[in-house]
């Protein structure tokens, strides 16, 4: 046996397979690395990670410095007028149920806006009466007028002072709904594709947000701030509630009481999402169908004034220039 062992050794045959089985076993040792993944490239992924999350902090801390500085800063500036508002109590002489509906469908939220509101329908008035008071009586204004008129113009000046900031938040809120009311139908066909999906509603909500906040922002930051109200409010019904209270559409109430209902009885979202999103893509081609029906008695006006006359000029023009030339009408 110990014979046969050492002449297997010793035979040259023998001697080269193993050499060779040698040689095969260090290449693939030395090949499976290059086979399998890169190492430098898992190093610099891990690094590129790791760098990308200290990058997120540090864009963190310096928002949140940001947020707390500017934070600090309205705070400072709002002390004075709340100050001013609580002394004299003008929450309760101005500021109503309507007010405070106004304010928000404008998109102010908090006491802060409500502080600056009541603030300026104080200071303003006070503000318009000097600057019609020096215009009139120190800058010469209005010389052929009498006194009594000019004492009405800037008692006229207060009372538009006084009412400035309802007109700012009047049209505010006009723009904000009109941003709203024109998105919505397509906000109401993402979440009926969601719901479809089998997406919760506070996850639809979410992704509804991201895509529809190209088309309006207003919508977009309704959506978020329904999303965190379902999060956290106790009944979801109130964060539906307040959705509506917000935007203070029609259509917006409609599928805010269609999903409340559906989450009360049980019955499908989306069958409701479909016939909502159907009724308000009708509402927005009746709209801009009224707006062209009444595009003719708007431009009536103006081309009488301004393109019958060019037209006239045109085509008259040259047939009173040859009259004249033929010496018709003397020059």
């Amino acid at each position: 046996m110990i014979e046969q062992i050492s002449r297997s050794l010793t035979d040259p045959s023998f001697m080269v397979a193993l050499v060779v089985a040698i040689a095969v076993f260090v290449t693939m040792f030395t090949a499976l690395p290059a086979l399998g993944a890169d190492p430098l490239k898992a190093r610099m992924k891990s690094v590129a990670l790791e760098r990308d999350e200290l990058r997120a902090k540090q864009r963190a801390r310096l928002a949140a410095e940001a947020d707390r500085k500017r934070r600090g800063l309205r705070e400072q500036e709002s002390v004075g007028m709340r100050n001013i508002v609580e002394r004299l109590d003008l929450r309760r002489a101005l500021a109503d149920e309507a007010t405070l509906a106004k304010l928000k469908e404008a998109g102010f939220r908090g006491q802060n806006p409500l502080t600056k509101f009541l603030f300026f329908r104080l200071v303003l008035p006070f503000v318009f009466l000097a600057l019609a008071v020096a215009y009139v009586f120190f800058l010469g204004g209005l010389p052929q007028q009498p006194p009594v008129m000019k004492m009405f113009v800037c008692i006229v000046a207060a009372y538009a002072g006084f009412y400035a900031p309802v007109l700012y938040v009047s049209n505010r809120a006009s723009k904000r709904k009109a941003s709203i009311q024109r998105a919505w139908p397509d906000a109401l066909d993402l979440m009926l594709i969601c719901v479809e999906s089998g997406v919760s509603v506070e996850a639809a909500f979410r992704r509804v947000a991201e895509e529809i906040g190209g088309q309006s922002v207003e919508l977009a930051e309704e959506f978020v701030l329904t999303n965190a109200e379902l999060s956290f409010l106790q009944e979801r019904k109130q964060a539906y509630d307040n959705l509506a209270a917000r935007t203070g559409l029609e259509s917006v109430k409609s599928v805010t009481q269609a999903l409340t209902q559906a989450e009360r009885y049980g019955t499908p979202v989306a069958h409701a999402l479909r016939v909502l999103s159907a009724e308000s893509r009708d509402m927005r081609m009746n709209e801009a169908e009224k707006k062209a029906a009444a595009l003719p008695p708007k431009l009536t006006v103006p081309m009488i004034l301004f393109f019958l006359p060019v037209l006239f000029a045109v085509i008259l023009g040259p047939a009173g220039i040859q009259v004249s030339e033929r010496g018709l009408f003397p020059g």
